[in-house]
Formats: C-alpha cells, structure tokens, sequence
C-alpha cells in the first residue's frame, strides 16, 4: 500500500473507534507502507474529543522526542466536521529496542499493543498497565550532529 492510500483511508472514520479499527485494518501500529516499514502515530481530536498515541505509557510526541523531526507527518480530515488529525510515520529500522508497547487511546477508549521483535499483537488494557513497568526505555535514532546542524543552518 502507498503512504497516500493509507491516509486517505482515515478519512473514511467517523468516530474514533472506527478510527482505530481503521489503523488495525491497515496493519497498524507497524505498517508496510511503499516498501517500508513504519510505527504509526496518530494524534487528532473528534469534535473536540481529543485522541492520541502512546509508547511505554508515555504519549509519542515525548517518547520520540527529536526523532519526530526525522519522520513523515501527514494532515488528514475525516467525515465528520471539525474532526480529524495527523497521522506520523516512523521508520522502524530507527527503532534501536526490540520490545515496547503502542496505545491508541483517547480519555475513555483504548486499543493497546505489545510489539515484540517487529511483530504486534493486541493485548488488553490490563496487561498494557502491568507491563508498562516491565519495558526498556524506548530509544530510537536521532539525528546526527551533521543532520542537526544543517537543520540549524537551514532554520538559521
């Protein structure tokens, strides 16, 4: 599937339920998308009922840290007004652990994964919290020191 086709396949959701149902369908959380494969994060909101992504317990925005800037994000818009968000693709070769856990999650709802040497399966809400403990620290490759200064140079 192309990165493009995935996206415009969210479109399609009209609750965040779907939305989620939606991902899992796709291959979601780890997705071959082009060739690649991705972590994929999604963060939005439904009408004003925000969603977002977690890894390890902690939301994806602050697991990945800088690596964000090294991934692809992409706007999208469902059905509904006022809804929608963006989805992240992260490549999973900057991936530097072999174990961690992926939420998607919004304040009453949730799908919860264990991604164990490249391969996810879904677990319960329950195991998701007992295991949160349990993982490594989340590492992914960052940017180079090059990277970052022609990043710096280019934002000057």
């Amino acid at each position: 599937m192309k990165v493009e086709g995935f996206v415009a396949s969210l479109r399609n959701a009209e609750t965040i339920g779907e939305l989620f149902k939606i991902l899992a369908e796709k291959g979601a959380p780890i997705a071959e998308l082009d060739g690649k494969r991705f972590l994929i994060v999604v963060e939005g909101d439904f009408e004003g009922r925000k969603f977002w992504t977690e890894i390890n317990g902690e939301k994806a925005n602050q697991a990945l840290g800088d690596a964000m800037l090294n991934s692809s994000s992409f706007p999208f818009k469902c059905k509904r007004p006022y809804t929608g968000g963006n989805v992240i693709f992260v490549d999973f070769g900057d991936i530097e652990v072999e174990k961690f856990l992926v939420a998607y999650r919004d304040q009453d709802y949730g799908v919860f994964y264990l991604v164990e040497n490249g391969r996810a399966e879904e677990i319960t809400k329950e195991e998701y919290e007992g295991l949160v403990p349990e993982m490594p620290e989340f590492r992914i490759k960052s940017m180079s020191e090059e990277e970052m200064s022609a990043m710096g140079a280019f934002f000057g």
